[in-house]
């Protein structure tokens, strides 16, 4: 082992990758994955509310999105386990063994919150009008979506897209991405733009506003592998998603009070 600047421990063999080469097939597994999984894991929840009385129905969007991501967080880690005896590696779903880049995750989790909510609410913004929340401004919408956001999609959204994603790109596609003196394994950089895709490709806001959040969300992404990468535990990346997404909310829940 050897240390970086930061203070980090890094491995020999990240030390010593190759330059990153772009590999189709893994690419395609991982895509199939990143949009496969919680689409099986709402059709999971439907089929479920629909044939059996094991899950009682749910009344509004905030209930069955609670439902959909407990889903597929379970299909990720049933993945994980077929991907382990596949393609062996560290799937990170530990505690850090070193640094643990968690002030680096909260403070970066505050700055891509703010980043976020401005393009998100740009309009709103520009007109000087009150954001929209979508649903009744009651207090058990606010918990439940902030207890979303700020603590559940964390855990449930990383373990699918870094700790399964990352690492099994950085398995079958190793190698550095360089950008200047900045390198990173090139895994993580493909699994953000996936990332990136799944998060702002399909919206319903203007072009201008698709776009910023697709490049913001990219580069949240490439900041979630990061951590991932050089603490070795999906630890950070789910602390830093968690204060992004609570700084997002609140600042949303400000805006329509405005």
């Amino acid at each position: 082992m050897t240390t970086d600047s930061s203070g980090g421990s890094v491995s020999a063999t990240q030390t010593t990758q190759p330059q990153f080469h772009f590999r189709p097939v893994p690419f395609i597994v991982a895509v199939l994955l990143a949009f496969g999984l919680p689409y099986m894991a709402s059709e999971v929840i439907d089929s479920a509310r629909h044939y059996s009385h094991l899950v009682p129905g749910f009344a509004d969007t905030l209930r069955w999105t609670y439902a959909q991501h407990t889903a597929w967080l379970l299909l990720a880690l049933i993945a994980i386990a077929i991907a382990r005896r596949v393609v062996p590696a560290d799937y990170a779903l530990h505690m850090p063994k070193n640094k643990s880049y968690l002030l680096p995750a909260i403070f970066w989790g505050v700055i891509f919150g703010v980043l976020m909510a401005a393009i998100a609410n740009a309009p709103n913004l520009i007109e000087h009008t009150a954001a929209k929340l979508g649903y009744p401004r009651t207090a058990f919408n606010m918990i439940g979506w902030l207890g979303f956001y700020g603590l559940y999609a964390g855990p449930t959204e990383e373990v699918p897209f870094r700790a399964l994603l990352v690492t099994y790109l950085a398995a079958t596609m190793p190698g550095k991405f360089h950008v200047g003196r900045f390198a990173m394994n090139g895994a993580g950089v493909v699994a953000a733009a996936i990332w990136a895709v799944y998060m702002a490709g399909f919206t319903s806001q203007p072009l201008a506003i698709a776009f910023g959040q697709l490049i913001v969300q990219f580069l949240f992404g490439v900041s979630l592998a990061y951590w991932l990468e050089r603490s070795g535990s999906v630890l950070a990346p789910i602390v830093g998603h968690n204060i992004a997404g609570a700084i997002q909310y609140l600042l949303l829940l400000v805006m329509s009070a405005a």
